[in-house]
Protein backbone atom coordinates (compact mmCIF):
# COMPACT_ATOMS: atom_id res chain seq x y z
CA UNK A 1 0.00 0.00 0.00
CA UNK A 2 1.30 3.87 -1.09
CA UNK A 3 1.77 6.06 1.67
CA UNK A 4 0.80 9.38 -0.18
CA UNK A 5 0.75 13.19 1.31
CA UNK A 6 -0.23 16.24 -0.39
CA UNK A 7 1.15 19.70 0.08
CA UNK A 8 1.76 23.11 -1.20
CA UNK A 9 5.65 23.23 -2.41
CA UNK A 10 7.60 26.13 -0.74
CA UNK A 11 9.57 27.62 -4.03
CA UNK A 12 13.23 28.00 -4.42
CA UNK A 13 15.20 30.08 -3.07
CA UNK A 14 13.40 29.23 0.25
CA UNK A 15 12.95 25.72 0.00
CA UNK A 16 16.48 25.14 -0.16
CA UNK A 17 17.39 27.57 2.39
CA UNK A 18 15.06 26.07 5.19
CA UNK A 19 15.96 22.75 4.41
CA UNK A 20 19.63 23.03 4.36
CA UNK A 21 18.63 24.95 7.55
CA UNK A 22 16.90 21.83 9.16
CA UNK A 23 19.83 19.09 7.60
CA UNK A 24 22.43 21.56 9.46
CA UNK A 25 20.31 21.52 12.88
CA UNK A 26 20.90 17.65 12.64
CA UNK A 27 17.52 16.78 11.15
CA UNK A 28 18.25 13.03 9.63
CA UNK A 29 15.01 12.97 7.61
CA UNK A 30 15.55 16.71 6.44
CA UNK A 31 16.70 15.45 3.26
CA UNK A 32 13.98 13.11 1.82
CA UNK A 33 11.13 15.82 2.70
CA UNK A 34 10.74 18.34 0.55
CA UNK A 35 9.75 22.12 1.81
CA UNK A 36 6.23 22.25 2.37
CA UNK A 37 3.03 23.21 3.58
CA UNK A 38 0.97 20.11 5.08
CA UNK A 39 -2.18 19.10 2.98
CA UNK A 40 -2.97 15.99 3.84
CA UNK A 41 -0.26 14.26 6.31
CA UNK A 42 1.08 10.98 5.31
CA UNK A 43 -2.08 8.48 4.62
CA UNK A 44 -1.60 5.08 3.01
CA UNK A 45 -4.13 4.21 -0.04
CA UNK A 46 -4.62 0.98 -1.65
CA UNK A 47 -3.12 0.95 -4.78
CA UNK A 48 -6.44 0.70 -6.22
CA UNK A 49 -7.85 4.03 -4.75
CA UNK A 50 -4.45 5.75 -6.84
CA UNK A 51 -6.74 6.86 -9.65
CA UNK A 52 -9.82 7.99 -7.74
CA UNK A 53 -7.43 10.18 -5.53
CA UNK A 54 -6.15 11.64 -8.06
CA UNK A 55 -9.34 12.82 -10.14
CA UNK A 56 -10.77 13.83 -7.03
CA UNK A 57 -7.08 16.37 -6.75
CA UNK A 58 -8.34 17.53 -10.19
CA UNK A 59 -10.99 18.69 -8.99
CA UNK A 60 -10.34 20.28 -5.97
CA UNK A 61 -7.75 22.16 -8.30
CA UNK A 62 -10.24 23.70 -10.83
CA UNK A 63 -12.42 24.72 -7.92
CA UNK A 64 -9.30 27.06 -6.21
CA UNK A 65 -8.15 30.11 -6.83
CA UNK A 66 -4.30 31.18 -6.26
CA UNK A 67 -3.28 32.98 -3.12
CA UNK A 68 -0.48 34.66 -1.77
CA UNK A 69 1.08 33.19 1.65
CA UNK A 70 3.50 35.13 3.65
CA UNK A 71 5.70 33.23 6.35
CA UNK A 72 7.05 35.33 8.75
CA UNK A 73 9.10 34.34 11.99
CA UNK A 74 8.51 31.32 14.01
CA UNK A 75 6.31 29.05 16.53
CA UNK A 76 6.04 25.88 17.99
CA UNK A 77 3.57 23.14 19.10
CA UNK A 78 5.74 22.36 22.06
CA UNK A 79 5.04 20.97 24.52
CA UNK A 80 2.43 19.45 23.17
CA UNK A 81 4.32 17.99 20.21
CA UNK A 82 8.57 18.50 19.90
CA UNK A 83 7.93 20.89 16.66
CA UNK A 84 9.24 24.41 15.24
CA UNK A 85 8.15 26.31 12.49
CA UNK A 86 8.01 28.97 9.92
CA UNK A 87 4.66 30.73 10.37
CA UNK A 88 1.77 31.86 7.67
CA UNK A 89 1.03 35.69 8.41
CA UNK A 90 -1.10 35.26 5.10
CA UNK A 91 -2.53 32.31 3.65
CA UNK A 92 -3.56 30.65 6.60
CA UNK A 93 -7.73 30.94 5.51
CA UNK A 94 -6.87 30.27 2.00
CA UNK A 95 -4.77 26.77 3.42
CA UNK A 96 -7.13 25.78 5.57
CA UNK A 97 -9.75 25.70 2.49
CA UNK A 98 -7.54 23.85 0.20
CA UNK A 99 -7.14 21.53 2.89
CA UNK A 100 -10.67 20.98 3.89
CA UNK A 101 -11.25 20.56 0.26
CA UNK A 102 -8.43 18.05 -0.40
CA UNK A 103 -9.61 15.62 2.65
CA UNK A 104 -12.81 15.10 1.06
CA UNK A 105 -13.87 11.95 -0.86
CA UNK A 106 -11.15 9.21 -0.79
CA UNK A 107 -8.81 11.31 1.30
CA UNK A 108 -11.63 11.97 4.17
CA UNK A 109 -8.92 11.38 6.89
CA UNK A 110 -9.21 12.32 10.48
CA UNK A 111 -6.47 13.98 11.51
CA UNK A 112 -4.18 13.69 14.69
CA UNK A 113 -4.11 17.64 15.82
CA UNK A 114 -6.47 20.57 14.32
CA UNK A 115 -5.48 21.51 11.33
CA UNK A 116 -2.72 24.75 11.44
CA UNK A 117 -0.61 25.39 8.00
CA UNK A 118 3.29 26.04 8.82
CA UNK A 119 6.26 24.81 7.33
CA UNK A 120 8.41 22.74 9.92
CA UNK A 121 11.92 23.61 10.25
CA UNK A 122 12.65 21.65 13.16
CA UNK A 123 10.78 18.20 14.47
CA UNK A 124 11.79 15.59 16.99
CA UNK A 125 15.13 17.34 18.22
CA UNK A 126 16.28 18.42 21.67
CA UNK A 127 15.38 21.09 23.32
CA UNK A 128 18.30 22.97 22.56
CA UNK A 129 18.16 22.57 19.16
CA UNK A 130 14.76 23.45 18.78
CA UNK A 131 15.20 26.82 20.82
CA UNK A 132 17.91 27.28 18.82
CA UNK A 133 15.66 27.17 15.55
CA UNK A 134 12.88 28.97 16.98
CA UNK A 135 15.57 32.01 17.35
CA UNK A 136 18.10 31.30 14.50
CA UNK A 137 14.44 31.80 11.94
CA UNK A 138 12.48 34.06 13.97
CA UNK A 139 13.39 36.90 11.58
CA UNK A 140 12.90 34.62 8.74
CA UNK A 141 10.63 36.36 5.94
CA UNK A 142 9.11 35.42 2.43
CA UNK A 143 6.34 35.56 0.16
CA UNK A 144 5.18 34.16 -3.15
CA UNK A 145 2.13 32.59 -5.35
CA UNK A 146 0.62 29.33 -4.50
CA UNK A 147 -0.23 28.22 -8.13
CA UNK A 148 -0.72 24.03 -7.76
CA UNK A 149 -0.12 22.05 -4.98
CA UNK A 150 1.52 18.30 -4.78
CA UNK A 151 0.48 14.70 -4.55
CA UNK A 152 3.53 13.34 -3.09
CA UNK A 153 4.53 9.24 -2.29
CA UNK A 154 6.99 7.83 0.03
CA UNK A 155 9.84 5.76 -1.17
CA UNK A 156 11.41 4.23 1.78
CA UNK A 157 14.96 4.93 0.49
CA UNK A 158 14.16 8.27 -1.77
CA UNK A 159 12.03 9.79 0.78
CA UNK A 160 9.01 11.75 -0.70
CA UNK A 161 8.96 12.26 -3.96
CA UNK A 162 6.65 14.75 -5.89
CA UNK A 163 3.91 12.27 -8.07
CA UNK A 164 1.91 14.75 -9.71
CA UNK A 165 0.96 18.76 -9.67
CA UNK A 166 -2.32 20.49 -9.36
CA UNK A 167 -2.49 23.65 -10.99
CA UNK A 168 -5.19 26.14 -9.13
CA UNK A 169 -7.81 27.30 -11.83
CA UNK A 170 -10.58 28.29 -9.89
Amino acid sequence: MPTIGVAVAIPEPWASELQDYRTALGDETATMIPTHITLVPPTEIGEDDVAAVEEHLAAVATAQQTFLVHLRGTGTFRPVSPVVFVSLVEGISQCEQLASAVRRGPLAVDLEYPYHPHVTIAHHLGDEQLDRAFDDLADFECEFLVEEFHLYVHDAVLGWQPSRDFTLSG
